[in-house]
Order: C-alpha cells, then sequence, then structure tokens
C-alpha cells in the first residue's frame, strides 16, 4: 500500500475506523495527524491531538491546521501530553483506557460534537515487550469501541523506536494501515474478530501468535469470525482459528463467501467448526 492511501482512507473513513501510521520522522506524523484531525474537524468531531512533550508546545505542532485554535478556543479540540496519561515505561491496562475514551466519546457527543477523532504517537507505550502485548491486546479492545460508537483513531510509530517486527504486529490489528500487511485481524461489532486478506505458511506464525495477543472474547459460546473479506485460508490458518476456540471451551463460528473454509473444514474433520455463507 502506498503511504499516502491510508490517508486517502482515513480522509473517507467517517467516525467509527482505526488506522495505524508508521512513520520515519516527526514531522511526517504531525502531517499525517493534522490531515487526519482536520478530517475530523470537517465531520464535527471533537478532536484529542496526543504526543510527548509538553503540552502547550504540542499545541503550536498544528497551528497551520485551518480551525485549529479556535478548536482549541472552544473545546472541539484538546492537545495531550503522552507522559500525563501513562506511566512510563508500564504496559497499557486496555480495560481502563477503553472506557475513558468511551466516556470521552460520550461526554463529546453530550457536547454536541459528532463524536471523538484522536490522533496519538503512541511510541513510547509499545517499547518493551509487555508493553507490546498489553498494547496488541489493547488495539482489538479499541476496534470494538470504535465498531460500536462514533469514535476514530489513528495510532502512529517511529518504525525506527519500535522496529520492524513490532511494527507489523501492530499494523496487522488495525482494520486500516500504511503499512503492507498480508492479513488483518480486529475487533468487531457483531463478531469477536473479522480477518482480511490472505493467511498462509508465510504469515502463518505471526496470525498465530496475533490471535493468541488480540484474544477474541467467546460470546455465547462461540468464538465468531467475520471473514468475507478474506480472499484465502490455509489450513494451518484454520487449525490455529480452531484451536484457538477449543482453548476458550467455545465453537468456532466463521462467516465467509469463499467455499475454501467449509471444504477445508470437512476435510479436516474439525468438530468445533461452523461455517456460514456471508457475502
Amino acid at each position: 500500500m502506498r503511504r499516502s492511501s491510508v490517508i486517502q482512507q482515513a480522509q473517507g473513513m467517517g467516525i467509527h475506523d482505526h488506522a495505524c501510521w508508521a512513520f520515519d520522522e516527526p514531522g511526517e506524523f504531525r502531517l499525517r495527524a493534522s490531515e487526519f484531525l482536520g478530517e475530523g474537524l470537517r465531520l464535527g468531531c471533537r478532536v484529542w491531538y496526543i504526543a510527548s512533550g509538553d503540552a502547550g508546545a504540542l499545541a503550536g505542532d498544528l497551528e497551520s491546521l485551518p480551525g485549529w485554535n479556535e478548536a482549541l478556543r472552544t473545546g472541539g479540540a484538546q492537545v495531550v501530553s503522552i507522559e500525563d496519561v501513562y506511566e512510563p515505561g508500564a504496559p497499557v491496562i486496555g480495560d481502563e483506557q477503553v472506557r475513558t475514551y468511551a466516556a470521552a466519546t460520550e461526554a463529546a457527543i453530550a457536547a454536541g460534537f459528532s463524536g471523538l477523532r484522536v490522533a496519538a504517537d503512541t511510541t513510547p507505550l509499545v517499547r518493551t515487550p509487555a508493553q507490546l502485548a498489553a498494547f496488541v491486546r489493547y488495539e482489538y479492545l479499541a476496534d470494538r469501541l470504535m465498531a460500536a460508537q462514533p469514535f476514530s483513531a489513528m495510532c502512529a510509530y517511529d518504525r525506527g523506536a519500535v522496529g520492524a517486527a513490532a511494527v507489523m504486529r501492530l499494523a496487522s490489528v488495525h482494520p486500516n494501515t500504511n503499512v503492507h500487511t498480508q492479513f488483518r485481524i480486529f475487533g468487531a461489532t457483531a463478531h469477536a474478530a473479522a480477518i482480511v486478506g490472505e493467511v498462509d505458511g508465510s504469515c502463518g506464525e505471526l496470525f498465530g501468535s496475533t490471535l493468541a495477543g488480540i484474544e477474541p472474547d467467546p460470546e455465547n459460546g462461540c468464538v465468531r469470525v467475520d471473514a468475507t473479506r478474506l480472499s484465502f485460508l490455509d489450513h494451518n490458518g484454520l487449525l490455529r482459528l480452531a484451536a484457538y476456540a477449543e482453548s476458550r471451551d467455545a465453537e468456532l463460528v466463521v462467516q465467509t463467501a469463499w467455499p475454501g473454509v467449509a471444504r477445508l473444514a470437512e476435510l479436516l474433520e474439525l468438530p468445533n467448526v461452523r461455517v456460514e455463507d456471508g457475502v
């Protein structure tokens, strides 16, 4: 995917979506954040800009954005220093952070805004293995919140500071990204997870670790997967999904329009897998 394409997507994303942006230098993040939040202002959202540093100084990062200073004055925009919100070096507590954003979204709506849109440089929150693991799970929980409420976000990561492997893992749990990924798996409203792209032997290990990292929760005894935008799934991918559901004492329910999944389930004789037609 070209680097510009995710912003083109983001500008048409509306108020329920989630993008991962990997950047190489701070000016690139500020430019993309300006575009993303500018679209949020045009959509009538309250917008937040989150990055490292003094909040007062950070406000100047987006001063060229039309309407930015007025939005700051009237409460339509807020600047947050990430150091004032998160404990340095500590893994994020996903459930708590999701509740914080849910409350902030409700407050924005109550104040007359169409929703909440956030652009954040979250690099400091994924520097250690423990932080990264906690944040992958949190991104999944945030996906589900965004699917249900008028909340959208762009999570940005410094490639040099985070590393290619971590960037790939994080990009793979976002619906939208400027990073080329073979698959993406993320939270959805009516399903535990949605999967898009292709899952084969070349990405099998990453798919398995990502699935284990997001920990989709069973609902009514089922781990439900929306695979309507999945173009290929090999037998190992299906086995990983089935094994995960079994580990949660649940049935795996896969909704897909691709007939290969049903055929694989039949050939592999997986008793805890049910395939439903999707479009």
